[in-house]
């Protein structure tokens, strides 16, 4: 599989959003139960790191940041939010997306990236792991999902070349 990793564009939202639909349906990657607009979608994300993977024309994954706070002062911190289809998931594509997202957020001066993972969801943990993230904390019970409580792991990054 020859995989390309390029800018998301607008016109790849079908694709995003039928990805992040997988998402929703495990019920361990999100407290979502629906995709938003892209209207929506698009601004509650930052403008820059966002990327899609394919190979052979086809949509296998992204990666995005978004904000944590409008204050200045976490201008440099930022909310990690990678998806990987379900078909071509344990085939290196979340591991290219995180380290091309890790290595576009160092270029663009962040200096902590973050992510809130449902404990359940060892895929992703062991993800972020692999990319340079540690365990900063578990949050109980900090929502419910199919009225279920669920609890958070707390992961963050900090840059080795920023702040």
């Amino acid at each position: 599989m020859s995989l390309l990793i390029r800018p998301m564009l607008p016109s790849d939202w079908a694709e995003v959003r039928r990805i992040y639909l997988e998402g929703i349906a495990s019920g361990n990657a999100t407290f979502q139960t629906e995709a938003p607009s892209w209207e929506s979608w698009d601004a509650n994300h930052l403008p820059v790191c966002r990327f899609v993977a394919e190979a052979d024309g086809v949509m296998l994954g992204w990666a995005v940041l978004a904000a944590i706070s409008s204050r200045p002062v976490y201008g440099g911190v930022a909310e990690v939010s990678v998806y990987v289809g379900q078909a071509a998931r344990r085939q290196g594509v979340g591991s290219a997306l995180m380290a091309h997202l890790v290595d576009s957020a160092e270029q663009q001066g962040f200096w902590t990236l973050q992510a809130g993972i449902f404990p359940e969801n060892h895929g992703s943990l062991a993800l972020h792991r692999r990319a340079g993230f540690r365990e900063v904390g578990r949050r109980e019970k900090m929502g419910q999902l199919a009225g279920v409580w669920r609890d958070v792991v707390l992961v963050e990054r900090r840059s080795k070349i920023n702040g």
